[in-house]
């Protein structure tokens, strides 16, 4: 076992509390927590918060007091600590600010879409993932703009695929397909008389294609390699990826999750490219390639 504790030192609610952990894995530190009679609302990312009361009780259970330096130390060496980059909290200012350059005379419809990339249900397509799709964006619109002289305009490209970004995962109840019709028809109705029919109809067509990732023009392609630019994430952060997809999937069962899982990884790598633009294909190619082979093999053992 490799559940660590450190020792009540972090002030909130007037008591204080520990950091319970794992270095190994969060499925051995989710386990200990509920023979815990731990809260799941106590999880935060890669830890869970202990009040101060219940620190003794945990080590006489199991867990290793340490340090909170060492706790430290020992979470990232095992990759599980989560950066602050990808708490979804941290995104919230940038967020703001991106979006009212994109609609500067929208109103208060920012809170209400916030609201809804902030819902408790979402592990992964949290606004942690819009930030990491739009800054996917900035990252490769420009770089595409410089390869493509001529053609349809750039600039036309990249506000569309920004703008549905902002509601291609608005609507998520874990139903592929019918999540991004319900979210182009939210797109739909938060953009009339913000933007021309044309646009909402064209921020419509680009949630739609987030379905099935085949892009057929350059938005589109801008849009689908932004979104799945964190199948090229670093190891580690890879992991935690498919650990919040699952959590996202907490409704399907461990057998039905890995057959349907290991299907669509088998579809990704059955294509000839994961991403459509020259700059993305370049990029993250044989990193996300990579990391996909490695997850279906480890599924495909699991299954036996």
């Amino acid at each position: 076992m490799s559940i660590l504790i450190d020792p009540p030192l972090w002030p909130a609610h007037g008591t204080t509390f520990s950091h319970l952990v794992s270095d190994a894995s969060l499925e051995e530190l989710h386990a200990f927590a509920r023979a815990a009679g731990l809260p799941d609302r106590a999880f935060d990312r890669d830890h869970y918060d202990v009040p101060a009361r219940r620190h003794a009780e945990l080590v006489a259970a199991g867990a290793e007091s340490v340090s909170a330096t060492e706790l430290t130390r020992r979470l990232i060496r095992g990759g599980l600590r989560i950066p602050a980059r990808e708490r979804p909290d941290r995104h919230d200012a940038w967020l703001r600010r991106d979006f009212g350059v994109l609609l500067p005379d929208s109103g208060g419809l920012v809170d209400d879409l916030l609201g809804r990339w902030a819902g408790p249900e979402r592990h992964y397509h949290d606004r942690r993932h819009l930030a990491q799709v739009l800054r996917g964006l900035d990252w490769l619109a420009p770089r595409e703009a410089e390869r493509s002289p001529g053609g349809a305009s750039p600039a036309a490209d990249a506000r569309a695929a920004r703008l549905a970004a902002w509601w291609h995962d608005a609507v998520y109840d874990g139903v592929a397909g019918a999540d991004e019709a319900a979210s182009a028809e939210l797109a739909a109705s938060d953009l009339e008389g913000l933007e021309a029919r044309g646009s909402i109809r064209r921020v419509g067509e680009l949630i739609l294609m987030t379905a099935h990732h085949e892009p057929q023009d350059a938005a589109a392609a801008l849009l689908s390699d932004a979104d799945l630019r964190v199948l090229a994430r670093p190891e580690a952060s890879y992991r935690r990826y498919v650990e919040d997809v699952r959590r996202d999937y907490a409704h399907v069962s461990d057998t039905d999750f890995a057959t349907g899982r290991a299907a669509v990884l088998r579809t990704l790598l059955g294509r000839e490219r994961l991403y459509s633009t020259r700059t993305a294909h370049e990029a993250w190619e044989a990193p996300a390639r990579a990391n996909l082979e490695a997850e279906l093999r480890g599924l495909e053992h699991s299954q036996g």
